[in-house]
């Protein structure tokens, strides 16, 4: 036996050094190829890129601003886990700009610590858009806690993922819902918070976290908030649009549910409240079209400062009741809508609009897109070619 192992040891060296030099080589060449650790360009800063995180890019308004951000030479990542976003958007983008190193779309939930951990430490992100939410105000009354997760918790998960990772510039999507029913109109920045519905309450929650971790030591954030209003529109050239699940219509915005009615989808429009203490009972709302509301988070980017905390509202300054809406659904849709008027939905509020001011002022921001007929007329003709949405994800 002594004689037979001495035979094959010198062998059994031979081997294990081969296998070392091979390993070795195949490590070398992996990480010469694109995409591998260190070597992605998603995954290092380039002079004259900025590198931007979309969460929830794959939604509604996420989809519209990671189109803004691209046709403005970003670079950006989606990160979504597709609850609410569609695929078929991204695949839209994806189409529009296929070039390397302009988008990446990267399938995840924000809820989970270590694949978010692991997005921030494998990309070169120069800052984050954090659309990614559940954002239905029908729906937090009935899910709390699912909304205080999704929102806060999901927010806060972010903002430790860029303390750890050294990025310093955040643009959060924000919500008119967190000053809740003030007793003057319109509303400023100024306003008190003092949100009525679980969804309102965790985002004001998330802005308090936002605002306590900029006056960190060292932190030398770079924060804006957007508080935006009731967004209509889809994109002006028809490549994107809105498409909630079938099962999300009734929680939806009102102009979904227009256009589901117009469709057929339903039978008809159900209009909740007529009591409110408004000229015609109906709620009074400050519809935003998605592409002002997009412009907006794109100038706040522009403007964000190391330091410096913008906190704006995002509205054009005007309401309208809920029967005005309907009746310019109508003329935009060109469709006679029976509607079904129905007690008030929980945590809704009687009159909301913005006062814009300190957003023309300090970012050169201004609402285009006024027109209410027009904005329904553009999202109507999407709506028309996409029956079904963007289809299965």
């Amino acid at each position: 036996m002594e004689y037979f192992d001495a035979r094959r040891k010198p062998y059994n060296v031979g081997k294990i050094i081969a296998a070392l030099v091979l390993t070795t080589l195949c490590i070398f060449v992996l990480k010469q190829s694109h995409g591998f650790g260190g070597n992605s360009v998603f995954s290092r800063h380039e002079p004259g890129v900025t590198h931007v995180l979309v969460t929830g890019g794959a939604g509604y308004i996420g989809s519209h601003a990671a189109l803004r951000l691209l046709k403005d030479n970003y670079r950006v990542t989606i990160v979504d886990n597709l609850s609410r976003g569609n695929m078929g958007a991204v695949k839209v983008l994806q189409g529009l700009f296929p070039q390397p190193g302009r988008l990446q779309f990267i399938f995840a939930d924000l809820g989970d610590q270590k694949s978010v951990n692991k997005i921030f430490a494998e990309n070169a992100f120069d800052a984050v858009m954090h659309f990614a939410a559940v954002a239905y105000v029908g729906e937090s009354t009935l899910e709390h806690l699912r909304y205080y997760h999704n929102i806060t918790s999901n927010t806060l998960l972010i903002l430790e993922a860029m303390a750890s990772h050294g990025v310093k510039t955040l643009i959060y999507s924000s919500t008119c819902a967190t000053y809740g029913e003030p007793e003057k109109m319109p509303i400023t920045e100024a306003t008190p918070q003092f949100p009525i519905n679980p969804y309102g309450k965790a985002k004001k929650m998330a802005e308090d976290i936002i605002l306590d971790f900029s006056k960190s030591k060292g932190a030398d954030m770079a924060v804006m908030i957007l508080r935006y209003f009731n967004v209509i529109g889809s994109d002006p050239e028809g490549r994107l649009g809105e498409a909630p699940r079938p099962e999300l219509r009734e929680h939806g915005r009102i102009s979904g549910a227009c256009f589901d009615a117009a469709l057929g989808v339903i039978p008809g429009l159900k209009v909740k409240g007529t009591d409110y203490p408004t000229a015609d009972g109906t709620c009074i709302r400050d519809y935003i079209d998605v592409t002002d509301l997009v412009d907006a988070h794109v100038k706040a980017l522009n403007k964000a400062e190391p330091r410096k905390v913008g906190i704006y509202n995002v509205g054009t300054g005007r309401g309208r009741s809920v029967n005005e809406f309907v009746d310019a659904c109508k003329k935009a849709t060109g469709v006679n809508i029976k509607i079904e008027y129905l007690s008030r939905r929980p945590g809704d509020y009687a009159e909301v609009y913005s006062d814009p001011t300190k957003i023309n002022k300090e970012l050169n921001w201004t609402a285009q897109y006024t027109d209410l007929r027009e904005s329904l007329s553009v999202a109507w003709r999407w709506q028309k070619s996409h029956p079904h949405g963007y289809g299965p994800n």
